[in-house]
């Protein structure tokens, strides 16, 4: 009987040990489409999985279709990298009637879209430090066209992409090409980035749109440009910029609308994660320039987000430590 007893006993303490280290429960976490999401993706799911003692699945996801099921249906269950911008009205409604909960206002730093210029413009032609994209557009000469050199150059977007509209928009908003310049569409997302190699590996200057965090920021250095005008307000961008040229009769001339990324997550995710799992969603935040470097480590290795996420764990374990409990902290170093 004795014996019995302490057999029932140890069953139950094993149960309760397991129950506890599965405390969390299950959770699905949305794994989207480009580098910067994969990698926090991957990171989240070691992190829960062998941190909190969460079940993790990830699943496919984009900014639109992601947010959609969320709002929709309430699965996944976290978006580790939701551009607010997309989403501006219904992710604001969604959160005042608590179906999404925004965990982390900011979970990269020095993010944004906007235009830029590589470095061998600077290193070119000095008097460009410092001058704001008004100025820069009074000198379309330091950015000869290829084909026509009497015009500058400006590098929008592919057709298709929503900012090909804005920067179509913005084109004639500051009167671009009065001013001398020719808006050169790229033809896909390999022409965009083959135009910043190609002039920055000849040393040649470019000037364009692109966007932060991308290895391509990272790898070629590539520095934001201040508009030197405010912006000019949502009902400007949302209702003209945005829109196709038919729909923009007057665009209003205006700096680039703040970028916003967050970390959403379902009303299931606080409830089934738990304090310490949310706490962990709160705090991390990935420095820009380490995410930029991961991005670039993640290009030249052609590395997925599962192989970049333990890169990321092992190469940078002073900054997510930061993130976690010390009891956490021990199981995940132990399990790379």
């Amino acid at each position: 009987m004795k014996k019995l007893k302490t057999i029932l006993f140890s069953a139950i303490l094993v149960f309760g040990m397991t129950s506890f280290a599965n405390a969390c429960g299950k959770l699905v976490i949305a794994e989207q489409n480009w580098a910067s999401a994969e990698l926090m993706a991957n990171v989240d799911k070691i992190i829960l999985e062998e941190g909190y003692g969460c079940e993790v699945e990830l699943v496919p996801g984009a900014t639109m279709p992601t947010f959609t099921s969320m709002n929709d249906k309430g699965t996944p269950d976290m978006n580790p990298e939701q551009w607010a911008n997309a989403v501006y009205t219904p992710l604001k409604k969604a959160v005042s009637e608590k179906r999404i909960i925004i965990a982390n206002k900011a979970p990269i730093t020095g993010l944004g879209e906007g235009w830029w210029l590589n470095p061998a413009a600077l290193e070119k032609h000095p008097e460009l430090k410092g001058m704001t994209a008004m100025q820069i557009l009074e000198r379309p000469d330091l950015f000869p066209d290829k084909e026509d050199p009497s015009k500058g150059a400006f590098m929008g977007c592919p057709a298709g992409w929503g900012c090909q509209l804005a920067n179509a928009n913005l084109y004639r908003a500051f009167e671009m090409e009065k001013k001398g310049w020719k808006l050169i569409d790229p033809g896909s997302a390999a022409g965009l980035d083959g135009s910043i190699a190609k002039a920055s590996d000849s040393g040649e200057p470019w000037f364009g749109y692109y966007w932060n965090p991308t290895s391509m920021v990272g790898k070629y250095n590539l520095q934001p440009v201040d508009f030197g005008v405010p912006f000019a307000g949502r009902d400007n961008w949302d209702n003209c910029i945005t829109l196709a040229e038919q729909d923009c009769a007057d665009p209003k001339p205006t700096a680039w609308t703040k970028s916003e990324v967050n970390s959403i997550v379902s009303a299931n995710f606080a409830k089934t994660g738990g304090k310490d799992v949310l706490g962990y969603v709160e705090n991390r935040t990935y420095p820009g320039t380490v995410m930029n470097k991961m991005l670039v480590y993640m290009a030249d290795n052609q590395a997925k987000g599962s192989d970049a996420a333990v890169e990321f764990l092992i190469k940078h374990e002073d900054i997510w430590t930061k993130w976690v409990s010390s009891d956490a902290a021990k199981k995940i170093k132990k399990s790379l």
